[in-house]
């Protein structure tokens, strides 16, 4: 079979087939290592010692390297070695070659360990304030050859972008449900309330959940996160009276501004110190659970998807993000 042009890869499909014909193949990289060195030294004895093999192994191997391209590449004598015009050309285009040969093998190195690509990370906007920015930050570091893009997105939508492919990855707050996704615990963080720093109960270290159930409480959207909001407003389910909840109007107000009248309170997680805005504070509510943070990835993961894991949970555990 003849075949014509190069291929998609710039292979000249013709040339393969000819050389089939003729009965040439091309020679293993190992021998045509030995035959620069061979080249350089000029001498068999030297090079043989420079390699770390016998003499009599490096001439088998010049001879089988001759065999393989039918010419010669050496010219021997008792005294010396020359190398002949085909010799010259091969000591002088080779080098280069096995350059970008070693290059093709650290790149598919690198694919398989899962360090090179595009990755495409989605999170909820109140794991943007630290989770999210130091994990793309960590799968960065030392990745030249890793793309990483990160945009907020509504919760609800993240495990089903991952399952089907939009996205590679999600960070979300609580174990949300979803399917054709594995979660992995990536945060514990203690749950307490953002409060004005001149609030009654801000002269506290820990507040009683019954106390923070007598101010107003504010708590977010339902739909922007069903899991969260159904853990924060299950903390006063026996708490009687029953605590006034609202949600605010701007879903995320960086700013916070209805915390400042004083009276107001809002139940978050320890992460909300890292973003908190002048005049406010954070103090823990005492016996209440954990607020978890999850890393959402396919079920069927690639070696990118391993390599997310892995960094995922270096990072957890030098952080401290999870207990021992």
């Amino acid at each position: 079979m003849c075949g014509r042009g190069k291929d998609r890869y710039g292979i000249d499909s013709e040339r393969i087939v000819i050389n089939r014909q003729g009965g040439h193949m091309a020679p293993d990289t190992v021998s045509l290592r030995y035959f620069l060195v061979l080249a350089q030294e000029l001498n068999f004895t030297r090079a043989a010692a420079r390699i770390g093999i016998a003499q009599p192994a490096l001439s088998a191997r010049m001879r089988r390297l001759e065999a393989e391209l039918g010419t010669a590449l050496l010219v021997r004598n008792t005294r010396s070695v020359v190398l002949t015009t085909a010799g010259a050309a091969l000591a002088e285009s080779a080098p280069p070659a096995l350059a970008a040969l070693d290059r093709a093998w650290d790149t598919a190195r690198s694919a398989a360990a899962g360090e090179l690509g595009t990755l495409r990370i989605g999170y909820s906007l109140s794991a943007g304030a630290e989770t999210a920015p130091a994990l793309v930050d960590r799968l960065i570091r030392g990745n030249s050859g890793l793309k990483v893009g990160a945009v907020p997105m509504a919760t609800p939508e993240i495990s089903p972008a991952v399952a089907d492919g939009r996205i590679d990855a999600g960070i979300t707050r609580g174990e949300q449900p979803g399917r054709g996704v594995r979660r992995f615990l990536l945060r514990r963080q203690r749950i307490g309330v953002q409060l004005a720093q001149h609030h009654p109960l801000a002269e506290h270290p820990e507040i009683e959940i019954a106390d923070a159930a007598a101010y107003p409480l504010r708590l977010p959207d339902r739909a922007a996160n069903p899991v969260i909001h159904d853990q924060l407003s299950a903390l006063f389910r026996d708490i009687r009276p029953h605590p006034r909840f609202h949600t605010p109007a701007v879903s995320f107000d960086m700013s916070q501004r209805d915390l400042r009248d004083g009276v107001t309170l809002a139940p978050a997680g320890e992460a909300a110190v890292t973003v908190q805005p002048a005049g406010l504070t954070w103090r823990p509510l005492r016996g209440a659970p954990s607020l978890t943070i999850h890393l959402v990835l396919p079920r069927e993961q690639s070696p990118l998807h391993r390599r997310i894991r892995a960094v995922a949970k270096t990072l957890a555990h030098e952080l401290h993000w999870l207990p021992d």
